[in-house]
């Protein structure tokens, strides 16, 4: 009796060891190959919450798409639904916000005018304060004179003091300034066999990566397929930082994992997993230091143009402190000289910002500006409209 007792214990180990080895090369068998994706995802597919480094330092110069290093990939979510930690702000909620925060931070510029412009008598001393008003608020000399001429014209031919009446002459004049029939789209359209390639230049401390991670909010409220690059290798925890951003609302990040490594290559292997992955939008985060003024500009026509090599850069967009007044124009000026700036974001405009940045920016580059930051919150940037800007000013 007691050994057929033995016996069928060591039968039952035996069996529950096969169990447990079956059930083990079944699990591997299911995981994503290393090195490979996990296949093509369709334009409205979720982007999976990963990160993809990039390890490759050679000079990009010499890359070409057979001598691009591998991107290793692991995607241990395969075959799950995939739901974003953080559900991004629609843009309508966004620009109700802008009315809000810019009528609390601007009054000195829309209700000094309106108070300034209803006044019984609007002698000459009236009109130096209007245009100093103006100049205050980084207007500019150009767009001030340009406002000056066109109130003092329409103040002599209406005579009007009536307060509504004043209100919607300085509106219309101040919509002209912004200028609503620039293109200020920003919802990119993915080409038939590539993303849509963006990169985002600036100076450090602008909030330019930070910038990137809530335009990438901005995107997959937009339900967009986005994949971000992180080629800001000389800042410490950059990377980190965007791909931080990144997986709060599933979107991947190509990052180096070594110190330092050159930010064209890390660009182009954005640009490759982004091709491969059939995403809609990739975002390429850039250094900016002005120390060197020539080398960051060389910099920057580098990655460029190894970008090119695998797809078109269709849009460059310049991130500026909205605070810093002239000192922004300048940044805009050296910035426009060496890469093509398509589109301007004014971050920190809900501070101490003056309303009249806008106008002048857009004067010295000739190109829009699309998006404007609001404040530190992660849905704090908005699509730039001409309309409610100018609304919120004098409301």
């Amino acid at each position: 009796m007691s050994e057929q007792l033995n016996l069928i214990i060591v039968l039952v180990a035996v069996v529950a060891v096969i169990g447990i080895g079956a059930a083990f090369f079944l699990v591997r068998g299911r995981k994503a190959p290393k090195g490979t994706y996990t296949g093509p995802r369709d334009a409205n597919d979720p982007a999976p919450t990963l990160t993809t480094d990039a390890p490759s330092t050679e000079a990009p110069e010499a890359l070409v798409p057979a001598e691009a290093a591998e991107i290793e990939i692991v995607d241990e979510t395969a075959g799950k639904v995939l739901v974003p930690t953080d559900v991004p702000e629609p843009v309508q909620g966004r620009l109700a916000r802008l009315r809000a925060r810019l009528s609390k931070s601007n009054t000195v510029l829309g209700k000094g005018l309106l108070a300034l412009l209803s006044q019984d008598k609007i002698d000459e001393d009236v009109w130096d304060e209007i245009e100093e008003t103006l100049l205050l608020a980084d207007l500019g000399t150009e767009p001030t004179l340009e406002l000056v001429d066109a109130l003092r014209e329409r103040v002599k031919v209406e005579g009007s003091r009536d307060p509504q009446r004043v209100h919607d002459m300085l509106r219309e004049e101040l919509i002209k300034l912004v200028d609503p029939t620039m293109d200020r789209n920003f919802i990119p359209v993915r080409h038939a066999d590539r993303p849509n390639v963006i990169m985002v230049v600036g100076v450090n401390g602008v909030g330019k990566t930070t910038t990137i991670g809530k335009m990438a909010r901005v995107l997959v409220a937009e339900n967009k397929d986005v994949l971000l690059g992180a080629a800001d290798t000389f800042r410490a925890a950059a990377a980190e930082q965007l791909a931080t951003w990144g997986d709060r609302v599933g979107v991947p990040t190509v990052k180096s994992d070594v110190d330092g490594a050159d930010p064209a290559s890390v660009a182009f292997e954005a640009v490759t997993a982004g091709i491969e992955q059939e995403v809609d939008i990739v975002m390429i985060d850039t250094a900016g230091r002005l120390q060197n003024k020539v080398g960051l500009m060389d910099e920057l026509g580098k990655i460029k143009r190894v970008i090119e090599k695998k797809a078109t850069v269709d849009e460059v967009l310049l991130v500026l402190d909205a605070t810093t007044g002239q000192n922004g124009l300048n940044q805009a000026k050296v910035f426009s000289e060496v890469v093509n700036v398509t589109g301007i974001v004014l971050t920190k405009l809900d501070g101490t910002a003056k309303g009249g940045i806008v106008v002048a920016i857009q004067r010295q580059l000739g190109v829009p500006v699309k998006l404007v930051g609001l404040g530190e919150g992660p849905d704090d940037l908005a699509p730039f409209d001409a309309e409610a800007f100018v609304d919120a000013l004098l409301d």
